[in-house]
């Protein structure tokens, strides 16, 4: 009697060919940058936001430079710091960056949502978390570059305008540092918030009004700065960045005299929400 074995079976390996590789975070990221600068309308639209913005402080340095000669004695005696941090970034310019920072990185969301090639890239990348984290970390690094580009820029030439007068100030000057690092943050910022919208409303128009309402419409609705109304003032990021420049005794505008540290915490609790709500909105919501 013979006794017959089975053969011995060996496992068979997928050709390398058919192999699915493995998605690293950093390609994703290197995916949204090429998102990112493949739109010819991303370029235009930082120049402008760097063209408006700049222009907006430089004519403010150049009003003040003009006009130094004919003002008060009181007024040149304080008009180093105060007016000169001013005149480095003005309220005006804030405004101009978070909408622009805002709308630019909104449509890094609303722009695949609305050609429809979100469905691509969700189908390619199933993780859509990582997707979406990976447009968060593309934005944050691209618009802190920018907001430090455009503000440094903007302070050099704003002081180097009033020097001439005797009335610039450098950035070792007590304060000064304080008020271009809150001036340079409010782009990523307001690119994240602008994602965030982006992420939940998915529609551009729409997008970009609740943007402007948002950033300022809400603040200027708020002005009787009564006791509900004021904490929600003071809960706005624009609201933060009017306190952070203040120097001295200064105090930030409403009657619960929002702190520095108060104005920093508005900043970094923005900044989070809007991470949490762009990476976790799409992966719970059908495209």
């Amino acid at each position: 009697m013979t006794t017959t074995t089975a053969p011995t079976l060996t496992p068979v390996e997928r050709p390398a060919a058919t192999r699915t590789p493995r998605v690293r975070f950093r390609d994703l990221v290197a995916a949204e940058w090429i998102k990112l600068w493949s739109l010819r309308s991303t370029k235009w639209s930082f120049l402008a936001a760097a063209f408006v913005v700049l222009g907006e402080n430089l004519l403010s340095a150049w009003g003040d430079y003009s006009n130094y000669p004919d003002y008060s004695a009181k007024i040149k005696a304080v008009f180093v710091p105060y007016w000169a941090l001013g005149d480095a970034f003005n309220d005006g310019s804030a405004f101009l960056l978070v909408i622009a920072a805002g709308a630019i990185g909104a449509n890094l969301v609303v722009n695949e949502y609305g050609t429809r090639l979100i469905r691509t890239t969700f189908a390619a990348v199933p993780a859509r978390r990582s997707v979406m984290a990976a447009k968060v970390v593309l934005a944050t690094g691209v618009f802190v570059v920018f907001g430090a580009l455009i503000v440094g820029v903007s302070f050099w030439a704003d002081e180097a305008i009033l020097s001439l007068r005797h009335a610039g100030l450098s950035i070792g000057y007590p304060g000064a540092l304080r008020v271009t690092v809150a001036a340079a943050l409010l782009a990523p910022i307001a690119a994240l918030i602008g994602m965030a919208i982006g992420a939940v409303v998915r529609h551009p128009a729409t997008t970009m009004v609740l943007l402007i309402v948002l950033n300022v419409v809400v603040p200027a609705l708020l002005l009787d700065q009564r006791r509900l109304s004021a904490t929600i003032d003071e809960a706005m990021p624009i609201t933060a960045w009017a306190r952070l420049p203040a120097i001295g005794d200064q105090t930030g505008p409403g009657p619960i005299g929002m702190s520095m540290a108060h104005a920093w915490i508005v900043y970094a609790a923005w900044a989070v929400v809007s991470v949490i709500v762009t990476v976790v909105v799409p992966a719970r919501r059908d495209v």
